[in-house]
């Protein structure tokens, strides 16, 4: 096989088509610096499936895309091809038929990466397969970039072990090792599925039996529950027919007491009227009396505190004086101390100057010393170091013999053994039917398929199920309580209701109203609404006037004094434009806290409510009376009002008392009753579709695990048959394969033992000697170094005790500096103070002059009397406005005693009307649900115990729905999914067995997997330690070389070059020179190619570290080496390029573009001669 055509396209600088022929076994590559040559290397490298970019000397893959010039656009994708001949077929498999093989790769900028073997797509994992023992690879020994030479030969152990195993071939067993344990990774994995499935079945088993006993007892307790709920609910509709009934009786009782109460009240109201006017008479007195007690009281007040104010402003000015003084002294004692403080410092920082100045001198005489003494150190340590390295480097050469003269006894032997071996295996192989393996292969997918399909069908409706329960027996709840709430809702909508109409139609002022054609007139209360929580203020401020009539003229009433109304009666008209309420600072109007009120209606409102302010509590209103102008008054929450002379306590004292409330509360019920009714239809409707929707789940959740019961049953059968039947395939067929090229390989393997153990003596014994000749010059070097560490860390203890004393003489010097400005800047404060505290002690002394008090003292003395005669007054005023407000409050505690009797009247009489409405709609909602259960009454009436109670059936109730709750979901197709499951776990039993045979099987394949490998590496590492060693002296003239395994076992040890040039005696490998590394890895390199030949090899400048007679050596080994390998090198030796059969130049005419050019170096030869 060898490499025919390089194409390529858009790769880094060949932005155009390039493909050039290598006909001949050594292709040149010449060019100047930077014209692209490398980027050919690049090329095969990426073709052949790189994928690091570092690799590619790039940061992105995307940067091997021709990135454009000064004349040319970026490209959009870029190509490599390589033609191969393979004529002699030494690629296999499918492709090894093909007498040329075309490999290429494509990428675009989006990051699509293709590649095709003759125009196939296929994966970069098919394109290293094809090359895989070959010696071929991105990153393999037979590609050898710039910078890999240095690269290969300072590889650490790890790294070069890489390249020995291509050498080896081992990469197809590591690829066979590999492709064996993904076969057992399956392996594994179906029996972890089986065993998983198992697991779940022997669950699912448990389940099902429990399942079914649960089906059997939900069934029981659900129809227990619904006899219970039946009998509860007749129960129920029984007890509130009754108690309609009785609270209906109740409340006629009622009614007939309050109207005998409220006679009596209204006889105290008329004589508590007379009485308020004479109070509101003595009110007035008494307030002005009071204003002029109050100016009195403020005209002393002034006085006194003007005197006051001079006596204090006296006493604060002397005490002025005398701190003043104090600081003065203060200051001038702490000027004179800075002064002495700063001559001080003075002194002492001309002695520290002079100890500084010792200190420095002694410092440099002893950092002078320093020097020499670590010179005479570094010398010792390094000859220690050198002599060190050397004595390590010959006890590793002289284990590395004696290892190898153990294991060269055990190779001859050990090749006999295998090779009888194989040949006993190769005769046992067979091979399974194909046609059967692509049927299963068919039939298992298909069934995995649905399988998977069926599965989570089933999964996501065994989730639905617990959520669809809990959602119905919500859904139940809720409409329950939704019904229930409605009817309480709509029991007090309709008792309000009714008690509202009986105010309204009943009572002594009705008949007048019909007479006079006035009872279609809508009551004022219907028309007006108020921040809630303020209805009784507004009844108390408005009183009678709740329940006025709009008329549209009021002087057509006094038509109505010939026939007055039997009850106090109120019209009104409203204006035209309202009149803005008079503001008083402080106070809340109750008129501002009116909502919905029309323009005219609440014009009459300001007017009717003109004067009465909001007060939170009769607390807040008794502190704030006294701020009331005259004819105002508070009026609280409760209804309660404050004026500035009167408090008067609301209670309900009429039978419109409490309306304004029960209006705005039906109003409230009514908006609630709507929002609930909507609300239990929905619920109701919920519960019903809850209902279905669960049974249907459940219904498809028993079809389903059926199913997937069957197609799990198919689906392990025919996976375990094609499991047994695939790995029967691949192991005969790759064993076979494997077996006639490890017989081909081992038959030439045994015959350079001999040899290599002769050898290996003499260099032991020779190792032996100069490694006890190094040992003893080491420990003398070692002693001399420790004695000139001493010597050497003596005088730095010295010098650092040195610096230490001048950096405290230095820091001394400027604490001195510090103090010494410190001082000044205090006296020169001090000075300042003084100054200022002068001026301040005489502008205190001019302050103290000026106050005085006399004229205040005068004016007061007239101010007492004025203020004695105003007492006197108001004494008498009050005494009168007292006598009136106890009568007053005698009459006012007779009024509310008989409206505290009736309030509890009118309350039993609203409740017992909310009680009754209450009982006769529960009856109603358990009639309709014992209708919607479709109950007969009757029958049930009939079967219900006698002596049946309502709280123990409810008890009953609740105890059979906490234990229908605490079954869960119930799956009423539990017993047929039973004899299912029960089937299918005799199924899985069977195929749990034959795959933990299957399982023992590969792992006992890999096992001898290893030791074939292990075997292999052995022997290629003896192989190509001895080409190696041989190659070495040929490119250096002389001198020696040989690997070393670091590890003992070869699967994963490191290998190590040791390399003397012809010579020297280095200890290591790194000790050589830039050429001799070059050399060194050359020498490996085709070491490894004279063991395993690559089918073309491509050197990237290795030989531009070599000097003129190297690089001739290394020409004569490419020439002797090109019979068996293509080499295609780049090069700028003149020597290099004379090898040469073909050139390919490299130019860059246009900036940024590459080109090819072609010389066959034999034809232009001979061109030459015929032109001479």
């Amino acid at each position: 096989m060898r490499l025919s055509w390089i194409k390529l396209a858009g790769f880094k600088s060949f932005a155009d088509l390039v493909a050039f022929q290598l006909p001949g076994q050594r292709v040149g590559v010449v060019g100047p610096n930077g014209c692209g040559k490398s980027n050919i290397i690049d090329a095969v490298r990426w073709v052949l499936g790189e994928s690091k970019a570092s690799e590619l000397r790039g940061e992105s893959m995307q940067d091997v895309i021709f990135s454009g010039s000064a004349t040319r656009k970026p490209a959009g994708r870029c190509s490599v091809e390589l033609v191969f001949d393979n004529s002699d077929h030494r690629i296999t498999g499918s492709f090894g038929q093909y007498t040329e093989i075309a490999v290429k790769r494509v990428l675009t900028r989006d990051g699509t990466s293709s590649y095709f073997i003759n125009g196939q797509v296929v994966r970069r994992r098919d394109v290293q397969d094809i090359f895989l023992g070959t010696g071929l690879g991105p990153r393999a020994y037979a590609i050898i970039g710039q910078g890999t030479i240095s690269r290969i030969i300072e590889s650490r152990p790890e790294e070069l072990r890489v390249l020995l195993e291509e050498a080896a071939g081992v990469s197809k067993y590591k690829e066979r090792r590999r492709e064996t344990e993904n076969r057992l990774h399956g392996t594994r994995e179906n029996l972890l599925r089986v065993n998983d499935i198992l697991r779940e079945l022997n669950g699912q088993l448990d389940k099902l039996e429990q399942q079914a006993a649960v089906a059997q007892q939900y069934r029981q307790l659900q129809e227990q529950l619904e006899s219970s709920q039946h009998g509860l609910w007749l129960l129920r509709l029984q007890e509130a027919q009754a108690r309609q009934a009785r609270i209906a009786s109740d409340a006629a009782q009622a009614v007939n007491a309050l109207e005998a109460q409220t006679a009596q009240l209204r006889a105290a109201e008329a004589e508590l009227e007379t009485l308020r006017q004479a109070q509101y008479a003595a009110s007035d007195a008494l307030n002005a009396a009071q204003a002029e007690l109050y100016a009195a009281q403020a005209q002393v007040a002034r006085l006194e505190a003007e005197i006051r104010f001079v006596v204090e402003a006296r006493d604060r000015a002397l005490r002025s004086q005398g701190e003043l003084q104090a600081q003065q002294a203060q200051w001038l004692a702490r000027r004179q101390d800075a002064v002495r403080d700063a001559e001080a410092a003075v002194a002492e920082m001309a002695e520290s100057e002079l100890l500084q100045a010792e200190a420095e001198a002694r410092v440099i005489e002893q950092a002078e010393q320093i020097p020499a003494l670590e010179a005479r150190l570094n010398d010792a340590q390094m000859q220690a170091a050198e002599q060190r390295a050397r004595a390590a480097a010959a006890q590793q050469r002289l284990h590395g013999e004696a290892e190898r003269q153990r294991t060269l006894g055990q190779q001859a032997q050990q090749i006999e053994q295998r090779i009888q071996r194989l040949q006993a295996e190769r005769r046992a192989v067979q091979r399974p039917d194909g046609a059967r393996l692509a049927d299963l292969q068919q039939q298992q997918a298909r069934l995995g398929a649905e399988r998977d399909e069926a599965q989570a069908r089933l999964h996501a409706l065994q989730e639905q199920l617990p959520e669809l329960q809990d959602a119905r027996q919500q859904r139940q709840a809720e409409a329950q309580q939704a019904a229930s709430d409605l009817a309480s809702t709509t029991a007090r909508l309709h008792a309000l209701k009714a008690l509202q109409d009986k105010v309204m139609t009943e009572g002594r002022i009705q008949p007048w109203l019909a007479r006079h054609g006035l009872d279609s007139l809508a009551r004022l209360w219907t028309r007006i609404h108020v921040e809630p929580g303020w209805e009784s203020a507004l009844e108390a401020a408005l009183r009678e006037r709740l329940a006025a009539l709009e008329v549209r003229a009021l002087d057509a009433m006094a038509g109505f004094a010939a026939d007055p109304p039997p009850a106090k009666l109120t019209f009104y008209a409203a204006p035209q434009a309202a009149v803005p309420l008079p503001a008083v600072p402080g106070q809340q109007p109750l008129a501002a806290l009116l909502r919905h009120v029309d323009p005219g209606l609440r014009a009459v409102l300001d007017d009717w409510l003109a004067g009465v302010f909001t007060a939170d509590s009769l607390a807040q209103a008794m502190q704030r009376r006294g701020e009331l102008p005259v004819g105002t008054m508070l009026v609280t929450r409760e209804g309660h009002a404050v004026a500035r002379h009167s408090v008067s306590l609301y209670a309900a004292d009429s039978e419109q008392a409490g309306m304004l409330a029960r209006q705005q509360e039906i109003e409230n019920l009514e908006r609630q009753a709507k929002a609930q009714q909507l609300l239990a239809d929905d619920a109701r409707n919920g519960a019903l579709q809850a209902e279905a929707l669960w049974t249907q789940t459940q219904e498809q959740a028993a079809a389903e695990g059926r199913r997937l019961q069957a197609l799990t049953q198919q689906f392990h059968g025919v996976q375990v048959e094609w499991l047994k039947l695939q790995q029967q395939d691949q192991e005969s067929a790759a064993r076979a394969g494997r077996l006639d090229t490890d017989l081909a390989e081992l038959g030439a393997q045994g015959e350079e033992l001999a040899a290599a153990q002769a050898e290996c003596e003499a260099r032991f014994e020779q190792l032996d000697m100069e490694l006890a000749q190094l040992q003893q010059d080491q420990a003398d070097l070692d002693s001399l170094a420790l004695r000139e560490q001493a010597q050497l860390g003596d005088a730095r203890a010295r010098l650092r005790a040195l610096e230490q004393q001048q950096a405290e003489a230095a820091y001394a010097i400027r604490s001195l500096q510090q103090r010494q400005t410190d001082a000044q800047r205090m006296a020169d404060t001090a000075q300042q103070q003084m100054a200022e505290l002068a001026t301040r002690l005489q502008a205190a002394g001019e302050e103290l002059g000026r106050l005085s008090d006399q004229t205040a003292r005068a004016g007061l003395q007239d101010a007492l009397a004025a203020q004695e005669a105003a007492q006197e007054r108001l004494a008498a005023r009050r005494a009168e406005h007292d006598e009136v407000a106890a009568r007053l409050r005698a009459l006012e505690e007779t009024r509310l005693r008989l409206e505290r009797d009736a309030e509890p009247l009118r309350a039993a009489i609203t409740a017992r009307q909310l009680e009754e409405q209450e009982a006769r709609l529960q009856g109603e909602q358990f009639r309709q649900m014992l209708a919607e259960a479709g109950v007969d009454v009757e029958q049930l009436a009939a079967r219900l115990p006698t002596g049946a109670q309502p709280d123990q059936l409810n008890r009953d109730t609740q105890r059979l729905q906490r234990e229908i709750a605490a079954l869960g979901a119930v799956n009423l197709a539990a017993l047929d999914e039973l004899g299912q499951a029960r089937e299918r776990k005799a199924f899985l039993d069977a195929q749990l067995a034959d795959l933990e045979q299957a399982s023992a099987t590969l792992e006992d394949a890999i096992r001898k997997i290893d030791a074939e490998t292990r075997e292999q590496l052995r022997q290629t590492f003896e192989q190509v330690n001895g080409h190696f060693g041989r190659m070495f002296p040929q490119l250096f003239g002389g001198g020696a070389a040989r690997l070393i395994m670091t590890g003992d076992e070869i699967l994963d040890a490191g290998v190590q070059v040791m390399a003397q040039p012809p010579g020297k005696r280095n200890s290591t490998i790194h000790l050589l020179s830039g050429g001799e590394k070059a050399l060194t890895a050359i020498a490996l390199v085709f070491g490894i190619f004279h063991l395993n030949p690559a089918p073309f090899c491509l050197l990237d400048e290795v030989d531009a570290p070599l000097d003129d007679a190297n690089t001739e050596r290394y020409a004569s080994l490419v020439k002797a080496m090109s019979g068996a390998t293509q080499f295609l090198f780049i090069s700028h030796n003149k020597i290099a390029m004379e090898m040469a059969e073909q050139l390919v130049g490299v130019t860059m005419q246009e900036q940024g573009v590459s080109r090819i050019v072609a010389v066959d170096m034999d034809t232009a030869a001979r061109l030459a001669e015929a032109a001479a």
